[in-house]
């Protein structure tokens, strides 16, 4: 045969095939053109190391595992619809050698088209990326647009590995398949599929297991290993429950004789039994993906716009001033600093306080604390336990309490303490009182894990406990050296214009860390810049690959409404002929595919509500304890996301009807 030949019958194949290679090659451009701007983001040399650059490198890597897998996924859909096609060629003498150039002509002229255009995209709309990216951050961060020859680079090579992949895989369905079969390819498995009760069973209890999890999860730091294992078994669970689940409930329907046998029950149930077993797959990846785009968009949504919420939970106080090691020395350093400063740029303090506390980590027993050096924050019963002289709490508080050796107060931001007794370490000490009230901090449950104010009679006694807890470590010796001092805090909010405020905040950081040895300086606004670093980071993150798994989401909508069509046109017909009127044969057919088509929206939504109580452990962790805020961002998440849905489904239904008509 003529060379020239191959290439007139793969561009006039891809043509006859473009309701279903027109989708594939768009998409396959549009991740192209996605990768490439988010590997060429991770690369600006101007991100620097920090929390932006670990947010895009992160999602870079799931744009990779999203491209292999997906593209497969769609070029198995594509060689299966033409497997017939392919069957007549190899019937009217094409020999399978002869196919697999044609095959090798049609993803060369694919992946060219999909590749180049797709770099190009990138290329182009890269900038508009850069720029809404920098949106979002809301501060200069020094970023430079520009365009990576070595992102160009690594783009080519995934997309070309993965076009060589799929030719193999469609050169090995040709080449173990004779004719006969190519010619049923594209309706294999039309036998009543059989019900599997191990792993409809398996499916229920992978949901259940997921299902628990996420709604026993208490501690915020555990919610992390624990959401990650819930994903697990919510997706293994959804993938069994659609494949045999569905078929096995449709079944039981089926064997309800007072049910089944009603004109608009049994050609739907009937039908659904058959568009289950080859769809249900892809009804799991719709619903897996929609659950994706929803939790992403949803939370980090929720995170941006509860900026301000997230900043005033992690600092109380607008400026926190601070040394590890508390010296005579170095406490009348940072005062002096903070006093000189303040002066010179006019402004004012208020709500300031100073006092000494040690800080150690402990676990909450059921007669007081054990002190832990290295603490499991997975563990519900972990929590911070600050400890206070006597003469700094009267000092806050305005008081004259005397304590005696072995009495102390207690305070707790959450649940009170409730008892007269507290071990802390090996020794017993006396509550003369729980307090109701602390200006350190007020009662709530915005806390990662629980805190605990134990107010001693002097220093000594705190110094004590410290050196006990660290008496064995392993550690550093600096490092043992910080966690055994006794820390010495200023907290205050500023009074003044807002540019004198910043100004200052920053000059007393500067001064106070290379000034007094362990000092160390934070507040609201001095890291407002970070936190819109990584929120605004995970913003983009969220919202671009919401749109990569919206897209994927609808080409296998749009996929299933074409391979249904085909399907539907011979029952069509079939039920025309035993005697169904077309109306009666469209209210069926319509009925399974309204019925089918919204499942996986509604199983999602179930995943969600189901999901909710563990993501806000979640976010309780990124210090968004804002409730309501984050339970409205899901809900208007949710909605937008259904009408979008509907919508796609009113499109592809029409090239559905087109094919069954």
């Amino acid at each position: 045969m003529s060379s020239s030949i191959y290439s007139r019958l793969a561009v006039t194949n891809l043509k006859n095939n473009r309701k279903t290679y027109v989708p594939y090659i768009l998409t396959a451009i549009l991740t192209v053109m996605m990768y490439y701007i988010m590997d060429a983001l991770s690369r600006n040399a101007s991100v620097g190391d920090g929390n932006l650059k670990s947010v895009l490198l992160c999602a870079v890597g799931v744009i990779i595992v999203f491209a292999v897998i997906f593209l497969f996924y769609t070029n198995s859909f594509l060689i299966k619809r033409r497997k017939k096609e392919i069957g007549v060629y190899n019937i009217l003498g094409m020999g399978k050698r002869h196919i697999a150039k044609m095959l090798l002509i049609e993803t060369l002229i694919t992946a060219v088209v999909s590749i180049g255009v797709g770099i190009g995209g990138g290329i182009v709309f890269s900038k508009l990326m850069y720029l809404i990216l920098l949106k979002l951050l809301h501060y200069d961060v020094g970023m430079k647009f520009e365009i990576s020859v070595a992102s160009l680079g690594y783009t080519l090579i995934l997309f070309v590995g993965i076009f060589v992949l799929t030719l193999i895989y469609n050169l090995l369905q040709i080449k173990l398949a004779n004719p006969i079969e190519l010619l049923h390819g594209g309706s294999q498995g039309e036998k009543e599929p059989k019900t599997k009760w191990v792993l409809t069973i398996f499916g229920v209890a992978a949901l259940g297991v997921g299902y628990y999890i996420a709604l026993t999860t208490e501690a915020p730091l555990s919610a992390i290993t624990n959401f990650f294992v819930a994903v697990i078994c919510v997706i293994l669970g959804t993938y069994a429950l659609f494949v045999a689940g569905s078929i096995a409930l449709l079944k039981g329907l089926r064997k309800n004789k007072n049910y089944y046998y009603k004109t608009k029950h049994f050609t739907s149930v009937s039908g659904m039994i058959y568009r289950m077993k080859q769809n249900a797959v892809g009804l799991a990846n719709i619903c897996i993906l929609s659950t994706m785009v929803l939790v992403m968009i949803s939370t980090t949504i929720s995170l941006y716009v509860g900026m301000n919420d997230v900043l005033y939970t992690r600092f109380p106080q607008e400026f926190v001033a601070k040394t590890n090691i508390a010296t005579p020395e170095s406490e009348k350093k940072v005062h002096q600093i903070i006093e000189e400063e303040i002066k010179k740029a006019g402004v004012k303090t208020k709500n300031r306080l100073e006092y000494h506390q040690g800080v150690v980590t402990a676990v909450k027993k059921e007669d007081g604390f054990s002190l832990e050096e290295n603490g499991d924050y997975s563990n519900t019963d972990v929590c911070e336990l600050y400890m206070i002289p006597v003469e700094d709490y009267n000092q806050i508080e305005g008081k004259s309490a005397v304590l005696g050796e072995d009495e102390v107060y207690v305070y707790c931001t959450g649940e009170a303490y409730g008892k007269d007794i507290v071990c802390i370490g090996e020794k017993n000490y006396q509550v003369v009182k729980e307090l109701d009230s602390l200006k350190l901090e007020p009662k709530n449950n915005s806390s990662v894990v629980n805190s605990y104010y134990v107010i001693f009679p002097d220093r000594a006694q705190i110094q004590e406990i410290l050196n006990d807890t660290y008496a064995d470590s392993d550690m550093q010796e600096d490092w043992v050296a910080q966690m055994t001092g006794i820390t010495y805090k200023e907290t205050f909010d500023l009074e003044g214009k807002e540019e004198d405020c910043l100004k200052v905040m920053d000059t007393m950081k500067n001064r106070i860390e290379n000034e007094v040895e362990a000092g160390f300086c934070e507040g609201r606004e001095l890291n407002r810049e970070g936190f819109y670093s990584l929120y605004g980071g995970l913003l983009f993150i969220g919202i671009y690959l919401g749109i990569m798994f919206l897209m994927a989401t609808v080409l296998i909508i749009y996929y299933k409404q074409i391979s249904e069509g085909y399907d539907d046109k011979e029952r069509y017909q079939i039920m025309q002929k035993v005697g169904m009127s077309k109306r009666e044969v469209k209210r069926s057919i319509r009925s399974q595919v309204l019925t089918v088509f919204f499942l996986p929206l509604v199983v999602a939504v179930i995943h969600i509500t189901v999901a909710f109580k563990v993501v806000t452990k979640l976010l309780a962790v990124l210090n968004l304890v804002n409730v309501p805020l984050f339970l409205g961002c899901t809900i208007a998440t949710v909605t937008v996301f259904a009408v979008f849905y509907g919508i796609v489904f009113i499109l592809t239904a029409r090239e559905y009807y087109k094919i069954v008509n």
